[in-house]
């Protein structure tokens, strides 16, 4: 099972600002509907359809994004996703906007989900059939802290391109 989810996107001028830039908070807007149809595709995880025969869904808790270089009006980009940490009720996803070629990064994100029980309006565990999907999937990074992650992938980047 595939671990690095990869979607192309065209950036939408009703989501730029008047600089032509994605606007920041239409990041996340991005971001999250690639995740959702990423896994959907992917693992077979329609969130829509768990939610209505479990009463289970995930709400998010927390992001860390960082922007590193706009992204444009029209442009295509590439949104990227990987589990990189996963507990008994908290998800763990990280993600990239690359531009088409994937040789210039736009955006990185960190965004922790929290299983949630519709009914008793709290936090739950992750069923024991979720978990082992989360064990197939998982790809764990070296850094807890998101910036220290932030600068190793950036430096990756400029070592690449200077090779």
């Amino acid at each position: 099972m595939e671990k690095i989810l990869k979607t192309k996107r065209k950036i939408r001028f009703q989501d730029c600002d008047p600089f032509n830039h994605l606007n920041n908070s239409k990041y996340l807007e991005y971001f999250i509907n690639a995740r959702e149809d990423q896994i959907a595709e992917h693992y077979d995880l329609d969130v829509f359809k768990y939610m209505k025969t479990t009463g289970m869904s995930w709400v998010v808790a927390s992001n860390q994004i960082s922007y590193v270089k706009p992204a444009f009006t029209m442009e295509t980009v590439v949104i990227e996703s990987q589990l990189i940490q996963y507990t008994n009720n908290l998800l763990l996803v990280e993600m990239k906007m690359w531009n088409e070629n994937e040789t210039e990064l736009k955006a990185i994100l960190w965004i922790k989900f929290i299983q949630y029980n519709i009914q008793t309006k709290k936090a739950s565990n992750h069923s024991d059939e979720l978990m082992q999907l989360f064990e197939s999937v998982v790809l764990p990074v070296d850094e807890s802290i998101f910036e220290n992650r932030n600068l190793e992938i950036i430096q990756k980047i400029k070592t690449r391109v200077q090779a």
